[in-house]
């Protein structure tokens, strides 16, 4: 029969696991590593404005994820006003409003913003096609026609030409005509216009320069320029391409920042601080939010103790893992297939010292009672039965005994698995009588040297952010445990038998 399908549907397992778990560090940012930490910006913007005793309404444009950045929550405080967020065409923006506004008036938005390190595309659409017919008062058209033939002459295409032409009202190149035109113009206005006017599709547009405890700031004004789909950021007052690391664009629509009707001396400036967090917490809140998204099946949109409960069961995949590759490559006995995994679970909870110590105290005494309970000749589900309330009475005892001596470590048996415990016991009961204590020894021993090793895996931080976070790993181990289901090759503890071989 041949085995090709079965070879596809591993490697198709392979690739959708890893696909998925590439989409999530791409996508969403999950670090592939805990403990990893992020910067995170509190920015808070303060408007301020005279009221004049009427119904008044401002409208203010708010910061989009954006390459570099992602807003992570927004809050406001504006007490007596309405509040409403609004976006059109990819530019949003806050509107508040009342019905009277007397004296001085303060408002305030206050944003978390992640540092990321993927690209976003700009959510702002191209501005209309220029207007190249511009009207110009003498002497001043000849002047802008002068500038605009020179920087043209200099430059091949749109961006070498705003380049160009910026670089004409720079303060150690400034000529004749760009010193008249200054005069009459402001210098990001009257560059926009030069820009449009050569066929240039060019706006002007609003960034918040970072910088950690600063108070009182003001945004700065920047050129967006089109290339057809191609769009870049220039420095009006350097003429500089590119966008600075610590800018964050906050109107890139083209509108006005802020609009006030119904009073005047509007002002508006920010506060910013910068801090750590763990990346996990910072971007914990984004995946709760694209949850409903296709491809992020993201553990986190659940309860928090939903979420608690399937960290501890996305474990499970890796105990198996190291159960599968102990008996089927090393060929270590067992007391049962998936005993180990439950046993692991436990001294996850329990820790690795105090769990071993309850788990040998337990069998043990269990041993004792359950050679008394062979002699009895009972049924086997009333013999079983009679073993789990033995384990039970056993774990109560040790439990009260561990908190009489003060010996708080003690109180967490009680999370092992009291029906695996009592099969165990009663296998090895019958193993004892059919095998002898050495094969007890054996199976027990590969137990439990099997449940440490589980214990180990399941328990590193690593492999616990990992399962939890990228839910294509499940996959991934899917695909390795069909691989090593198909091994009929020796196991390691079988080749001793072929000493004597060796030695001839």
């Amino acid at each position: 029969m041949s085995r090709l399908p079965f070879y596809l549907i591993v490697a198709l397992l392979m690739v959708v696991g890893i696909a998925m778990s590439i989409h999530r560090h791409v996508e969403f940012e999950v670090p592939w590593t805990p403990g990893e930490q992020r910067q995170v910006w509190e920015i808070e913007a303060q408007v301020t404005f005279d009221g004049q005793g009427e119904p008044a309404k401002v409208d203010m444009a708010l910061p989009s994820s954006q390459a570099g950045f992602r807003v992570l929550t927004e809050h406001t405080a504006s007490p007596g006003y309405g509040l409403a967020f609004l976006q059109e065409n990819g530019a949003r923006r806050a509107e508040w409003s009342t019905r009277e506004a007397v004296g001085d008036q303060r408002l305030y938005y206050t944003a978390q913003v992640l540092v990321t390190e993927g690209a976003r595309k700009a959510t702002a659409p191209p501005p209309p096609p220029p207007v190249t017919d511009v009207a110009w008062e003498r002497p001043y058209d000849t002047a802008a026609q002068q500038v605009i033939d020179r920087a043209w002459a200099r430059s091949s295409d749109a961006f070498t030409f705003a380049r160009e032409l910026l670089s004409e009202f720079a303060d150690d190149r400034q000529g004749e005509n760009a010193r008249l035109l200054l005069t009459q113009f402001d210098r990001v206005p009257l560059a926009v216009r030069l820009l449009n006017q050569a066929g240039v599709a060019a706006r002007e547009v609003s960034g918040l320069m970072l910088d950690s405890g600063r108070r009182r700031q003001s945004l700065t004004s920047w050129i967006q320029v089109y290339d057809g789909d191609k769009r870049a950021l220039f420095n009006p007052a350097t003429g500089e391409q590119g966008k600075p690391d610590n800018l964050l664009m906050w109107e890139s629509a083209g509108n006005a920042v802020l609009e006030v009707e119904g009073g005047r001396d509007s002002r508006i400036s920010f506060s910013m601080l910068v801090r750590n967090q763990p990346a996990a917490a910072a971007v914990r809140s984004q995946l709760a939010e694209d949850s409903d998204t296709l491809l992020n099946f993201s553990i986190h949109s659940l309860p928090l103790e939903e979420q608690a409960l399937f960290q501890t069961i996305l474990l499970i995949p890796i105990g198996a893992l190291v159960v599968v590759l102990l008996r089927v490559l090393i060929g270590i006995k067992t007391s049962g297939t998936f005993m180990p995994v439950l046993i692991a679970l436990a001294f996850i909870q329990t820790t690795l010292l105090t769990g071993l110590v309850g788990f040998l105290l337990v069998v043990a005494v269990g041993l004792v009672i359950r050679s008394y309970l062979s002699h009895l000749n009972l049924l086997l589900v009333a013999r079983v039965t009679a073993v789990i309330i033995t384990v039970i009475a056993i774990i109560s005892i040790f439990t009260v005994l561990s908190y009489r001596f003060g010996l708080n470590a003690g109180l967490t048996i009680t999370f092992f698995p009291m029906i695996i415990l009592s099969w165990t016991i009663e296998r090895m009961s019958i193993l004892w009588e059919e095998e002898g204590p050495k094969e007890v020894l054996i199976q027990g021993g590969g137990s439990l040297l099997t449940a440490v090793l589980a214990y180990l895996a399941m328990n590193n931080p690593w492999i616990r952010h990992i399962t939890f976070n990228f839910l294509g790993l499940q996959l991934i181990l899917m695909a390795l445990i069909l691989l090593l289901g198909n091994y009929t090759g020796y196991r390691l503890l079988e080749l001793r038998r072929f000493k004597p071989v060796t030695e001839d």
